[in-house]
């Protein structure tokens, strides 16, 4: 299952995908822009084997199980990877990525990012503050393969609301976009056009991360979990400690386990 700002997907035992709640964008999938307030199965893949999904503020993508992304939703900033701005309001595969073999998607709010089999990423739509790893802040409408991964093999990614994370084989935390709050974690404010390691996290080895709005999480192999970014929501989760955190900070309620 994921969550998007105000839709949600969830996948059968049998790969079959079901979506529910806003639909303004197309983001549901069902060839129109009605919310549904019930789950309804996406027809247009019921002949795909669906193996994950990702719902970001109003686009979705879905990876089957032949190594194609599905895009359909809002394409306002080329989030959809078909080469223009189009709206699609039923799944619709992205053609610029057929010759590749992905392994895991996740999108954002204007961005998307994938990882292919050999263990590069892959990033388009929006660009500003430097959210798809190229080096400059123009939007991308077809994926691009972030170069300065290049040699790194990634095994996982989450694309927040204007910042992206990876994860790499040895364990490694990258990050990059829109630093404001520390959410970067390299204990600044400074924003990194490029992918940067989080320094912080060297001595750990990360399996799972996610980038959300203003903050970021990590979880550990040791099944510690860290997170950094903006505090006064509580959303940290370092108890009565509401400030912001510029370097990766352990939650220590679960240290106590």
């Amino acid at each position: 299952m994921t969550a998007g700002d105000a839709h949600s997907l969830a996948l059968t035992a049998g790969g079959a995908l079901w979506s529910w709640g806003w639909g303004a964008g197309g983001q549901l999938g069902h060839g129109d822009q009605q919310s549904q307030l019930l789950p309804k199965e996406v027809e247009a893949l019921a002949g795909q084997r669906v193996l994950a999904v990702s719902a970001g503020s109003s686009h979705s993508l879905a990876l089957t199980a032949d190594g194609a992304i599905w895009s359909w939703g809002t394409g306002a900033y080329g989030q959809l990877g078909h080469g223009d701005l189009q709206h699609q309001l039923l799944p619709k595969m992205v053609e610029a990525l057929a010759a590749q073999r992905v392994v895991a998607v996740s999108d954002g709010a204007s961005h998307s990012l994938a990882v292919t089999a050999d263990g590069a990423v892959w990033s388009w739509g929006s660009g500003s503050q430097g959210r798809l790893g190229h080096g400059d802040e123009q939007n991308q409408l077809l994926p691009k393969k972030i170069e300065a991964l290049a040699g790194r093999r990634v095994i996982a990614v989450s694309a927040g609301w204007q910042h992206s994370l990876a994860i790499t084989a040895d364990g490694a935390v990258w990050s990059w976009g829109y630093e404001a709050y520390g959410r970067l974690g390299h204990g600044n404010e400074q924003r990194p056009l490029l992918p940067k390691k989080v320094e912080a996290l060297a001595g750990q080895r990360v399996n799972s991360v996610s980038a959300g709005t203003w903050h970021s999480l990590a979880r550990t192999t040791d099944g510690a979990v860290f997170a950094w970014g903006k505090g006064d929501t509580g959303c940290l989760g370092h108890g009565e400690d509401l400030s912001n955190q510029l370097l990766p900070k352990k939650i220590e309620v679960w240290a106590q386990e």
